[in-house]
Formats: C-alpha cells, sequence, structure tokens
C-alpha cells in the first residue's frame, strides 16, 4: 500500500510541474498576445536561484512599465541586472524606466535619477555599441543635463555622428538636434537637408525638415519645399497634409491649405501617419483663421470624437465658445 501511495505521490507532483509550466517562453507568449496579467501569473512564483529568474524580471519589468508604474518598474529592471548584467537591453530599460519617472517626479527626484539614467544608457552602448535607442537617449541626456551632471554639447554631439554609422537618417536627426541646441541653425539644416537626400519619402525626414523651416520662420521655404514634392508627385499625401499644416500654423495660403486638408482626409492614411483627428484639428486652424468660426468648432468637434486625447483641441474649442 505505502508503494502505491509513493507512486501516486511522484505522479502528482510531476502532474502539477507540467500543468502549470512558470516560464519565461510561455509567459513571453502571453505577453506579445497582450494579455499582461496571465503573463504576470507564471512569472511571479519564478524563483532567485532559478537561471529563468533574470529575465522574468526584465518580462516583469516590462509589463509593470507598459503600467506606467516606472519606479517599481525599475526595481524589476534592477533586479534582472543583479542577477546578469551583461545584458544590453536590461540596461536600456533601466535607464528608461527612471527616465519616465524623472519627467513626472519634482526637482529633488529628478537630480538623484539624472546620473543612474546617465549610468543605465553608457552600460547599454558598452554592452551593445549599436544600440540606438540608448545611443538617443545619451544625445538627449548631454544637451539637457547640467554640467555638473554631465551634461555635455561636445559629447551629445559625438555620440551624435557615431549613429550615423549604425543608422545614418537617425544620426543625422540627433546630430540636428545637437546644432538647433547650440542655436547653429545653418548646420542644422545642412543635416535636415541630408535627411531627405537619405531618403526622400520618409515621413519622419520631411515633418522633420517642414518643421525646422516652420520653427526658424521660414515660412515660405517649407511651402516651397512641399510644393516641389507636390508637382513632382500630385498623390504625395505625406507633402500634402504638410502643407496644409504649415498653412494652418503659420496663416498662409489658407485657401490652399483647406484644400490639401480635405484631399488629405479623403485617404485612409497609414498608421505611423497624421490621422483623421490630426487633418481635422488643422482644418479647424484654418476655419478659425479665415474667421468662419462655426466651421472651426465643427472640426475640433470631429477631431475631439475621433481622438478625445488630442493635444491642445479643447483649448482650442473653448476658445469658440
Amino acid at each position: 500500500m505505502k508503494k502505491y501511495l509513493f507512486i501516486l505521490v511522484l505522479f502528482l507532483a510531476s502532474f502539477s510541474a507540467t500543468a502549470q509550466p512558470a516560464t519565461v517562453n510561455a509567459a513571453k507568449k502571453l505577453y506579445e498576445e497582450n494579455k499582461p496579467a496571465d503573463a504576470k501569473r507564471l512569472l511571479t512564483p519564478i524563483a532567485d536561484d532559478s537561471k529563468e529568474y533574470p529575465a522574468a524580471q526584465f518580462l516583469l519589468g516590462r509589463i509593470t512599465f507598459d503600467e506606467k508604474k516606472y519606479e517599481d518598474a525599475a526595481d524589476f529592471f534592477e533586479q534582472a541586472i543583479d542577477a546578469n548584467d551583461k545584458v544590453a537591453e536590461y540596461h536600456y530599460w533601466h535607464g528608461a524606466a527612471m527616465g519616465s519617472e524623472a519627467q513626472v517626479s519634482g526637482m529633488i527626484r529628478k537630480g538623484i535619477l539624472a546620473p543612474k539614467i546617465k549610468t543605465a544608457f553608457e552600460k547599454t552602448v558598452a554592452l551593445d555599441p549599436k544600440h540606438m535607442p540608448a545611443m538617443e537617449g545619451l544625445v538627449q541626456y548631454y544637451l539637457q543635463a547640467p554640467s555638473m551632471m554631465g551634461g555635455d554639447k561636445a559629447k551629445a554631439l559625438e555620440m551624435a555622428n557615431k549613429m550615423k554609422a549604425v543608422d545614418k537618417g537617425r544620426g543625422h536627426m540627433q546630430v540636428a538636434n545637437v546644432y538647433m541646441a547650440e542655436k547653429k541653425t545653418d548646420l542644422a539644416e545642412k543635416e535636415y537637408l541630408e535627411l531627405i537626400k537619405h531618403d526622400p519619402n520618409k515621413w519622419d525626414y520631411q515633418v522633420a525638415l517642414g518643421n525646422f523651416y516652420l520653427g526658424t520662420k521660414q515660412v515660405q521655404r517649407a511651402v516651397d519645399f512641399y510644393e516641389a514634392k507636390l508637382k513632382k508627385n500630385p498623390s504625395d499625401m505625406p507633402a500634402t497634409y504638410q502643407l496644409g499644416k504649415v498653412a494652418a500654423v503659420a496663416g498662409v495660403q489658407l485657401d490652399r491649405g483647406e484644400a490639401c486638408l480635405k484631399a488629405y482626409l479623403k485617404t485612409q492614411p497609414a498608421k505611423d501617419a497624421p490621422q483623421p483627428a490630426n487633418a481635422y484639428h488643422r482644418l479647424g486652424m484654418i476655419y478659425e483663421k479665415k474667421n468662419n468660426k462655426a466651421e472651426a468648432k465643427k472640426c475640433y468637434e470631429t477631431a475631439l470624437k475621433l481622438d478625445p486625447a488630442i493635444a491642445g483641441v479643447k483649448e482650442l474649442l473653448a476658445k469658440l465658445q
């Protein structure tokens, strides 16, 4: 009888172990399927002496980061690093979590977090010299931090130039950012023009150059740039939207801008392109500049209906009430 009881105990233990496989791979699959709670249930029981522990803590950090619990997420990433400090992604996300926490913290907490963020990104790049997000993070840190905390525009420019060897476009973008911070707009413009040469059709690059012209009060150059693109290809929707945006922001060629935005609204934009809510926002601005408050109000209301979180539209609508 004891023999059979012993066999039954072994069977039940084996069944339990296979019925509840708390593995990182299974949890990762659940996370990718947008089932974070289920993933968390698999990850939490993994013991700190398990080989899976570092990866489990990292994934718990990612889940917690998505929940916008940045301080808790940083703790998970730190535990992953303590268990295995040779993984670049662990350091990068540790820095990203602390950076996100710093954005919503007071000055004292920001001061505590700042050097830790810098160290996290530097360790990431040391482990993976081609880690673009960490390199971008360092460029921004060197640009924005005071010198007593490691801010250094020369280092920012050096890192941005290093990025060109990994991703030419993103490198030019960051070099331009450095020059803009130094108010060297002539050098910044050269970088933006290099972006367009690198990939004339990339949305982000077109936007960057147009915003540069708008920001430096070179409105006609922005108009000329987008008109030249539309002359070559009248169905170029990125240029169509941007020309409408220039009209809305700068208050020039309002009829042309209105026509562009209406044409854009007849298309189905890509996921990474401005959505209809953005087009209605800009169209509302044009109507407001035309002193057509009724149409402006309709456009702002439509923009908010399509995207309640769209920035600035509630304020514009409130001014029309």
